[in-house]
């Protein structure tokens, strides 16, 4: 076995040096073992798994592992920036066994709910409406005018949220995910907006998602479906938009798209599966807490310390093994949707709306170009994601026309109802 000794101190997965070049970052943390110690906050260290085996075994061994984060929550300062993300809820993904079992069900009743063909025309409807908002001025930044606030729509419709609070819950889960300072204000204020929307449904039930979430087998106090629903949003809208945002740049910035977005070799399909394995919108993740003193491939841990998957430093890793050592054995073998019981429910619905979203965009705007050269972009720092802070791009300006109605059998995203088999 190699030795590996950790580094002198843990490298920082924060701030502006981590957000231009993460993968720097895991080929030196690499340098020091399968797992490596590492700041996410200031105060705050975890161990980081940057091997694609190590990571595949820890997401799925529920009996070394548990994902509750009480015990290590309890060491760190109560106004950390990462406690909105990784603190304790009654949620899916803080919890274990039958507990977790009962709102992975009512969560993965509830998006089973949406038809995929009614999803498609509704997302494919709202990126015309939006890509018309700017079409005319040959210019736009991808992710203020179209991947922040295409799964918005979703979300607006889906849920019942009132049109008026969806910038407080994008804003909300923005905050939340940049874990810095604000983020415990914002993600109060996104909870604020989800918990009046729970009680409007309880006291005025419709026929959408959050009014089927109350009336679940699963007997849901209204806390737990705030938080049910707070989860479902902060997992679908954030890695959502960076998995839009990240696979039109991949298309404007490689040459096997041969300057046409619509006419290139390569399919809006391939750029977002590429973008999964080199830039999968959250990075690092799925936190885990050994249940006892252990020791993981090597790496001895302490009961209750943070562990963290880098499914970035994982998928990439992965790429220089062969299969026979554990490497790619398919083109959706990589960990952007993690792996195990705590898999991402929500992996059709999120490749639905952006598959919609790009082809949308480049049938449209099919000569777009960036406006800046790609070493200019700014990336958002924060130890969790791969999100773009701004996309801007440069294309012959449309003649817009007004949009016709929604098609019929549609929702529309404002004032209409999502068609799901609600209390049938």
């Amino acid at each position: 076995m190699t030795p590996y000794a950790p580094p002198p101190q843990p490298l920082a997965l924060y701030g502006p040096d981590f957000a231009a070049d993460p993968h720097g970052h895991y080929r030196r943390l690499r340098e020091h073992g399968p797992l490596t110690p590492v700041r996410i906050a200031p105060g705050v260290e975890a161990m980081l798994v940057t091997d694609y085996q190590a990571a595949v075994d820890l997401l799925r061994d529920t009996h070394t592992f548990s994902k509750d984060p009480r015990d290590w929550q309890a060491t760190i300062p109560p106004d950390s920036p990462v406690l909105p993300v990784l603190g304790h809820r009654p949620t899916a993904l803080f919890s274990d066994g039958d507990a977790h079992a009962r709102y992975r069900d009512a969560i993965n009743d509830s998006l089973a709910l949406i038809e995929p063909h009614i999803l498609r025309a509704e997302v494919a409807r709202a990126a015309q409406q939006l890509i018309g908002e700017f079409a005319a001025t040959g210019t736009g930044d991808l992710i203020a005018q179209y991947a922040r606030r295409l799964p918005l729509h979703v979300f607006v419709t889906w849920f019942g949220v009132d049109p008026e609070d969806g910038e407080r819950i994008v804003d909300g889960i923005g905050g939340m995910m940049n874990s810095a300072q604000g983020a415990a204000a914002a993600y109060a204020d996104f909870v604020d907006v989800v918990t009046r929307l729970v009680a409007d449904r309880r006291a005025r039930p419709r026929r959408d998602l959050t009014s089927y979430l109350l009336t679940h087998p699963a007997r849901l106090d209204d806390d737990e479906t705030v938080r049910q629903i707070t989860l479902v949003m902060s997992a679908g809208h954030d890695p959502t938009t960076n998995l839009i945002g990240n696979s039109i740049l991949h298309m404007l910035t490689d040459e096997r798209y041969a300057g046409s977005l619509h006419g290139g070799a390569m399919t809006a399909h391939e750029a977002i599966n590429e973008v999964l394995w080199q830039e999968p919108p959250l990075a690092n993740l799925a936190a885990h807490y050994p249940r006892r003193d252990t020791e993981f491939h090597g790496v001895r841990l302490r009961a209750g310390q943070l562990v963290l998957v880098s499914f970035g430093a994982a998928n990439t890793q992965s790429a220089t093994l062969t299969p026979q050592e554990g490497g790619r054995s398919g083109a959706s073998a990589h960990l952007a949707w993690s792996a195990g019981p705590h898999r991402c429910p929500a992996k059709q619905p999120a490749l639905l709306i952006a598959m919609t979203a790009i082809e949308q965009f480049t049938s449209q705007l099919c000569d777009a170009e960036l406006a800046v050269p790609v070493n200019e972009l700014l990336w958002r720092p924060g130890p969790f994601h791969r999100a773009l802070a701004h996309l801007p791009v440069r294309f012959t300006p449309l003649d817009t026309t007004p949009a016709t109605g929604p098609d019929e059998g549609s929702a529309a995203f404002t004032g209409g109802t999502p068609k799901v088999s609600i209390g049938s």
